[in-house]
C-alpha cells in the first residue's frame, strides 16, 4: 500500500495510490497520513479497503497534483550519519562503533517535488538519497527482534546539507541539516508488506541529468531494525517519526574536486519500489 498527503501545503488530504498510479482520497477514513493513522491496526483497517471505492482525485500524482511530504505532523526527524561503509570510505571517515545520531528539524520538511533552497552565505549545499524509516507503534528499549513490528513503512528521502555549517561552525551536525527545505519527504510511503527485502533496494540521485549516487541499502552498516531498537534507548519513538538512515557514496562533497548546488539545477532521485522525487534548487531570499 502506498500512502501519500495531496494538496496545496499546509492543507494536505490524506490518499493512497491505486494500481492504475491514480489518487484516491482517504479523508473519510483517516483525518491525516500522521500520529494513529500508522498504527498496525489502522494500516490494517486501510489495507482491507477497495480502492476502487473510494473518490477519485483529479489530476495525477507529481504531475498537475502536488503531493505533500508523505507523513503530516512528524515530530522527530532522526538522522544516521556515516552508516554506508563505502560512504565513509568517500568522507574518509572511520566506520563508527555505533550509530551516529543528529536531529533534522522538522520546519525542514517538505514535499518530494518542492523547491529546494541554498541558504543564505551557503557554498557548500549538499544531497544525499536516503531511506526513511517511518514509526508505526511506538515505544522505547524495544527489542531489536521485535524492531520491525514498530515500522509502518519506508519512504524516500533527501538529506539535503550544509557542509560548511555542518562541519566547520563550531557546532554539532544540526547547523547544517535543519535549514528550511533540507527535508523533502515521499513521494508515499510504503508499506512494509509491499517493499519486501529493504536490504537491496537500489539508490540514486542525479543533479542536472548526471548521476552522481549510485548504490544500494545492501551496504548499510547498521541496519533498520538495530537503527530503531538504538534509537529508542535515548527517546521515547512515536507513531509518525522518522528516520532517515544514512547514506551511500556520490555525495558532493566526496567528488574530486567538490561539487556542490547551484541556484536553478534539478536534483532527481529515488530508491527501488519506494518512488522518485525532483527538486528545482534555488537560492534563498
Amino acid at each position: 500500500m502506498k500512502l501519500l498527503r495531496y494538496g496545496s501545503s499546509g492543507s494536505e488530504k490524506p490518499g493512497l495510490l491505486d494500481d492504475d498510479g491514480r489518487v484516491r482520497d482517504l479523508s473519510g477514513h483517516v483525518t491525516d497520513i500522521s500520529g494513529d493513522a500508522l498504527l498496525p491496526e489502522t494500516l490494517a483497517r486501510l489495507q482491507a479497503l477497495n480502492p476502487s471505492d473510494l473518490p477519485l482525485v483529479d489530476g495525477l500524482a507529481q504531475s498537475d497534483l502536488r503531493l505533500g511530504p508523505c507523513v503530516g505532523n512528524v515530530g522527530k526527524f532522526i538522522c544516521i550519519g556515516l552508516n554506508y561503509a563505502d560512504h565513509a570510505a568517500e568522507a574518509g571517515m572511520d566506520i563508527p562503533p555505533e550509530p551516529v545520531v543528529f536531529g533534522k528539524w522538522t520546519s525542514a520538511i517538505v514535499g518530494p517535488d518542492d523547491d529546494v533552497e541554498i541558504p543564505r552565505d551557503s557554498e557548500k549545499t549538499d544531497w544525499e538519497v536516503e531511506l526513511g524509516v517511518i514509526i508505526g507503534k511506538g515505544g522505547r528499549y524495544i527489542d531489536e527482534a521485535d524492531a520491525l513490528s514498530h515500522v509502518a513503512g519506508f519512504c524516500v528521502i533527501n538529506d539535503v546539507s550544509e557542509r560548511d555549517f555542518q562541519l566547520n561552525r563550531a557546532g554539532t551536525w544540526d547547523k547544517g541539516k535543519g535549514n528550511d527545505t533540507f527535508g523533502p519527504l515521499g513521494p508515499w510511503l510504503v508499506t512494509k508488506d509491499e517493499v519486501g527485502d529493504y536490504d537491496q533496494l537500489g539508490m540514486w540521485l542525479e543533479v542536472d541529468g548526471h548521476r552522481y549516487q549510485n548504490g544500494s541499502t545492501a551496504t548499510m552498516v547498521y541496519k533498520v531494525p538495530h537503527l530503531v531498537s538504538y534509537c529508542s534507548r535515548f527517546m521515547s519513538l512515536q507513531p509518525g517519526d522518522v528516520i532517515s538512515t544514512g547514506t551511500p557514496p556520490g555525495v558532493g562533497m566526496g567528488q574530486k574536486p567538490p561539487v556542490y548546488l547551484k541556484g536553478g539545477e534539478v536534483m532527481k532521485l529515488g530508491i527501488d519500489k519506494l518512488g522518485v522525487q525532483t527538486q528545482k534548487v534555488k537560492n534563498a531570499e
